[in-house]
């Protein structure tokens, strides 16, 4: 039988990419190949370009659908107040992961950088971009800049309202409904191209940096990595186990293909469909499902938002030689878990550590130590980012009875660009009976 492509499994696929690009950016470092370089280049950003296109038309779609189809349903209010309860909790010990890593290695101390050649990032984060980020001062503006919290809030005002408005609005939440169904189908075909865009995203990243800029900085990179592990591989199996009664093993092998995706995209949003499509295949609901992963999507973020300032406030503190007590660790722990919300719409970790360095006093400057090897942390903090936007719908939805546990069981064992099947049988959101 003839070689066909679609016989090798999907994360298979992106394990082949991963590796020849690592080797294709290893030859254009050694060998200079600067056209190999540009052309890997313009490969993984057309394929981030591509998911990104995709996501303000499926996010608003999506949410204006989920919101109106949750007519009747009693339970909805619950969900959300746990799904933030769970975003929170988790969060909280992310950050607690990060700060005692800090303590225990001293990621800056003995680290001789130019402290002079180092200066505060153009944009920086601060309390007031939480409201401005969330409210648009025009709404096709929102869409133009791709800013995914904006599009979600004007979509859950517009669902709220064709909720409220009824049977007069039903052309409206039937175009909705079609729009839907054209964007996900669109989507796939982008997907598809998840292998080449991992070889020319990982592949420049590899030929740009190469190890180089790791040597001053190995403790800190080493530092942040082992503590996205420890949340990855310890915290997030044990919520699995204790909170939601779950096996991790199932729950890794059905979102293992996002995390993937984030590790090589380095983008939460980007990730997005490929994470709800995760989680639904989880065994989550639905209508749950896609408010719980684009809301997740801009604001549950443990790799940037709580692990990675945490460590970074610390060896900033530690470079310039600040002492920092219980109450400045209280501090980087609040900023984790309220401010997170801020870095929405916005270039993710970098503006969520300015907002730690100066809620603590720190020096922005500090911020400025840290961007050369940037695009190497943002892989595992991005992959953490994702698999906690997988977690914690999945663990609400297991402790509110509507986990489809057979669903769930049988992860991993479809490939992800397969149709969805059609499961009547599937739990709703509907009331748990008492």
């Amino acid at each position: 039988m003839p070689f066909s492509l679609r016989k090798i499994p999907f994360s298979v696929q992106i394990l082949l990419g991963l590796v020849l690009g690592v080797a294709l950016g290893f030859l254009a470092r050694t060998n200079d190949l600067s056209w190999l370089t540009s052309t890997l280049h313009t490969i993984g950003s057309l394929f981030v370009q591509l998911l990104k296109l995709a996501v303000p038309p499926l996010v608003f779609t999506a949410i204006v659908v989920s919101v109106v189809s949750l007519r009747g349903v009693a339970n909805a209010a619950r969900l959300a107040l746990r799904t933030l309860m769970w975003f929170g909790i988790t969060a909280l010990i992310a950050v607690s992961v990060g700060i005692g890593l800090g303590l225990l290695t001293n990621p800056g101390k003995g680290v001789t950088l130019d402290l002079g050649g180092a200066a505060a990032p153009k944009k920086t984060g601060s309390w007031t971009d939480f409201l401005t980020g969330i409210v648009p001062t025009n709404p096709v503006g929102a869409f133009v800049e791709g800013n995914v919290l904006q599009i979600v809030f004007l979509a859950v005002v517009i669902g709220a309202a064709a909720l409220l408005v009824g049977e007069a609005a039903e052309p409206f939440v039937a175009l909705n409904r079609s729009l839907l169904e054209i964007v996900q189908k669109a989507l796939w075909w982008v997907i598809r191209l998840a292998p080449i865009g991992t070889l020319g995203l990982i592949g420049n990243a590899v030929a740009s940096y190469g190890w180089d800029l790791l040597a001053p900085l190995a403790k800190f990179t080493t530092a942040v990595y082992v503590g996205c592990a420890i949340v990855l591989f310890v915290v997030y199996p044990l919520v699995l186990i204790l909170a939601g009664r779950l096996n991790p093993l199932r729950f890794y092998a059905g979102a293992w293909p996002a995390i993937e995706l984030g590790f090589v995209s380095r983008s939460s949003v980007g990730t997005m469909p490929v994470t709800q499509r995760s989680v639904e295949r989880l065994g989550v609901p639905r209508e749950y499902a896609s408010f719980a992963v684009p809301f997740g999507a801009t604001t549950k973020m443990d790799g940037c938002a709580a692990i990675y300032p945490a460590l970074a406030a610390i060896f900033v503190a530690q470079v310039f030689g600040v002492h920092l007590g219980i109450g400045d660790y209280l501090l980087i722990a609040f900023v984790s878990v309220v401010g997170s919300a801020a870095t929405a719409g916005l270039t993710g970790a970098i503006v969520m550590l300015t907002l730690t360095l100066s809620t603590l006093g720190l020096p922005l400057a500090g911020a400025g130590l840290l961007l050369a090897i940037d695009p190497i942390l943002d892989m595992i903090r991005t992959a953490t980012n994702v698999a906690g936007q997988a977690l914690v719908p999945t663990v609400v939805a297991a402790r509110e009875g509507i986990l489809d546990r057979a669903a769930y069981e049988s992860a991993g064992r479809r490939d992800l660009t397969e149709p969805e099947p059609v499961d009547d049988t599937r739990p709703t959101l509907s009331p748990v009976p008492a």
